[in-house]
């Protein structure tokens, strides 16, 4: 009955009338009501059509055979994976456990060492504040670093409320830690270095293996974010000797609202539940686990593991077509973060020159973040961009361009055409670029102050 009812409800949709050139899944979405013939009016911004989507950090789209693998369990296996007396609960268990290992096998762990939570954010708290909390009578010490994602450091913040200490390590301006330092910080009541593999602004992968050899060495456990590697680079949980890793869905073409926590075995790692509950997955995370969800982070990461190879490369040529095109055309371009170490789909770019907000106004028809966070409250730069030293001139005019699997060269090169095309339109207004032309060298001007 209810496949019927969606065949009928899809058959009743009507055909869009625009049609778009550069977008993914975008295009075959039907139009919504702030959707006109001649564009598209939200929050007062009105634009010819769906922009170009190069945000891949913020999220993904769901891959088209994730979701085929997961409305059977809507419409006709919907049981609860907890119902041990019937096929429906049975049915769905299985389906779990499947996806369970289909996860584990993308990093090299055992099914039994992965608990399902509600995303990266719920598993990084876990991380952080349940090992701290179980171990609190004798380790009272956290590393972290200054550019970890904003839960992991308000975890830490939290557990400093508490009366724990935090040692925040700081970056070179190539966004990576210095091993030596994070050696030198570690002491007897050292509970956890927690330290991201991938970072989700700038791209930059640190060194995990040698952390992870460090850590060892110490016998101190060792927690990492891997958001934005899992399904995009190696990952290998005995090679990292990481005893917690905190892995989302939604980064790598599976649905929102699904994570996951691997949790080494041996030697076992513990923790204190963040939720109580029913007991579900191992007592550690109560609460009936979502089955469809489940099942489309499990496909997720086994079509990472048969096609990131492919993807990898194929995204590598879009980022050099994409920052070759833009050096090509003007200059002042910095790239932020290592170019050596780097996960290639994320390109953040600074724009000397450029007012960043202007920037970003400019690119309605390009759906990118900015480094900045430029809100009606505060013009701070991005603290990330500050860890590195980055002056607050350039921060404020970031760009980070994300690229995926369903990224098209053609999206590329449009993506090119309107950045070049908006940094000359906002530098011919830039009284300081004129300067710059002449020869005069503008970081040597003495501003008189009224």
């Amino acid at each position: 009955m209810a496949s019927l009812l969606l065949r009928q409800s899809l058959t009743k949709t009507k055909p869009t009338a625009i049609i778009r050139r550069f977008s993914t899944a975008a295009a075959l979405a039907s139009p919504t009501e702030y959707e006109e013939p001649t564009g598209i009016t939200m929050k007062g911004v009105k634009i010819p059509g769906r922009p170009l989507y190069l945000d891949m950090q913020a999220t993904t789209p769901v891959d088209p055979r994730v979701l085929d693998s997961m409305l059977p369990f809507y419409l006709s296996r919907y049981g609860n994976p907890h119902s041990r007396t019937h096929l429906y609960g049975w049915e769905s268990e299985t389906a779990v456990e499947t996806s369970r290992a289909q996860v584990a096998a993308l990093i090299g762990a055992s099914p039994k060492e992965i608990v399902f939570t509600s995303g990266a954010t719920e598993s990084n708290n876990i991380s952080v504040k349940g090992v701290m909390h179980f171990y609190k009578e004798k380790k009272r010490h956290v590393i972290t670093t200054q550019t970890e994602h904003k839960c992991v450091l308000d975890s830490c913040r939290h557990l400093q409320q508490e009366g724990f200490e935090v040692t925040y390590l700081p970056v070179g301006s190539d966004g990576l830690i210095d091993l030596d330092r994070l050696r030198k910080e570690i002491r007897p009541d050292t509970g956890l270095v927690s330290i991201m593999a991938v970072n989700n602004e700038i791209g930059v992968v640190q060194p995990v293996e040698e952390i992870g050899k460090i850590c060892k060495e110490f016998n101190v456990p060792f927690h990492t974010d891997a958001a934005q590697a899992l399904g995009k680079i190696k990952v290998d949980v005995e090679k990292w000797n990481v005893s917690l890793m905190s892995l989302s869905g939604h980064k790598i073409y599976g649905p929102k609202g699904i994570g996951a926590l691997y949790m080494r075995r041996r030697p076992r790692i513990r923790v204190e539940p963040q939720m109580n509950g029913g007991g579900q997955e191992r007592g550690i995370r109560s609460g009936t686990v979502p089955t469809p969800l489940v099942v489309g982070m499990g496909t997720a990461c086994e079509l990472a593991m048969k096609e990131m190879e492919y993807d990898e490369k194929r995204i590598k040529g879009l980022q050099e077509r994409l920052l070759n095109g833009i050096r090509e055309k003007i200059d002042g371009v910095v790239v932020n973060g290592s170019m050596d170490r780097r996960y290639v789909g994320n390109l953040n770019l600074s724009f000397a020159y450029v007012e960043g907000e202007s920037l970003l106004m400019g690119l309605k028809e390009v759906a990118v973040s900015s480094g900045s966070a430029c809100t009606s409250a505060s013009l701070e730069p991005s603290y990330v961009l500050r860890a590195l030293g980055v002056d607050e001139d350039m921060a404020h005019t970031s760009i980070r361009f994300g690229i995926g699997r369903f990224t098209t060269e053609e999206e590329i090169d449009k993506a090119v055409e309107l950045t070049v095309k908006q940094v000359e339109k906002l530098r011919e207004m830039s009284p300081l670029y004129e300067m710059v032309k002449e020869g005069i060298d503008i970081k040597q001007i003495q501003w008189a102050q009224h």
